[in-house]
């Protein structure tokens, strides 16, 4: 089935394109798209690119960050300003994959992949999107749950605020093939805190659920305390409350429930 490829000069009209034609997907970085391709993919009829640089923009002037949809891993790493980002970032596949690959594509990456976006997601992070409505920002956990209902929209960039401390922001990624190995569970946790206690935890999972997901249980165990083994052991326990991850190559749901609360332990212990 031949495709046909579209390039445009603005994100209005890739995102008129995409909204016009159910059988566009926009080329990115192309670490999904072409393997859909490659594999056989007959519901992609159409290719669109842009040529808008403002996609490919950084702004970390301030205390939030804004990223644009098409900045790849290895630009996030070549920001010292970015440096909270750069263990999500160095998570994702190897070179070739991180040279390619975009923050705005990792939005819709399957498991086991997705990585950076669990990052995101423990970052309260804001998508902003260009579809048929027109531009507007969209929470990231609202955004994952309807996934798939944004295929036809245009992502422009993600932001969310810079943790207040190295300390604030955390990441670990758990694979067979160490760092760009395909996720058996992937966390990140945001604990801004005050006055020596925790204040509005956020921690993430990747690989636990068809798309990352919050452990609000373990959110709920770490806010209003202080960040001790008591409030760790709590948050370790209650990590899976809810969650049913599922089997894959890579591991089964079982598997990955048994070993979260021993990495989320790791995690808020500071243990490598």
């Amino acid at each position: 089935m031949p495709v046909t490829v579209k390039t445009f000069a603005s994100t209005s009209e890739v995102a008129a394109a995409l909204s016009s034609d159910r059988s566009a997907r926009y080329l990115g970085g192309g670490t999904l798209v072409m393997r859909a391709l490659n594999e056989g993919d007959i519901s992609i009829a159409t290719i669109v690119r842009a040529a808008d640089t403002t996609l490919t923009r950084i702004d970390a002037s301030s205390s939030r960050v804004v990223i644009g949809a098409g900045v790849t891993f290895a630009r996030i790493l070549a920001e010292r300003d970015l440096a909270f980002l750069h263990a999500p970032a160095r998570s994702i596949g190897g070179p070739a994959v991180r040279n390619m690959g975009t923050v705005g594509g990792n939005l819709f990456a399957p498991v086991p992949y997705g990585d950076f976006t669990v990052a995101l997601l423990a970052l309260d992070a804001v998508v902003s999107v260009h579809g048929g409505l027109g531009v507007r920002d969209i929470a990231i956990e609202e955004f994952l749950q309807s996934r798939e209902r944004h295929g036809g929209t245009l992502v422009l960039s993600v932001s969310c605020a810079r943790p207040a401390s190295a300390d604030a922001f955390r990441y670990r990624k758990i694979a067979r093939i160490k760092p760009k190995g395909g996720s058996i569970i992937t966390l990140a946790a945001h604990l801004p805190s005050g006055g020596g206690r925790i204040n509005g935890a956020r921690i993430a999972l990747g690989s636990m659920a068809p798309v990352p997901i919050r452990a609000k249980a373990a959110e709920r165990a770490l806010d209003g305390r202080s960040l001790d083994g008591t409030a760790i052991s709590a948050a370790a326990a209650a990590v899976t409350e809810g969650i049913s991850p599922a089997d894959n190559a890579l591991a089964s749901g079982w598997y990955r429930r048994e070993i979260a609360g021993v990495h989320l332990r790791r995690l808020l212990s500071g243990q490598e």
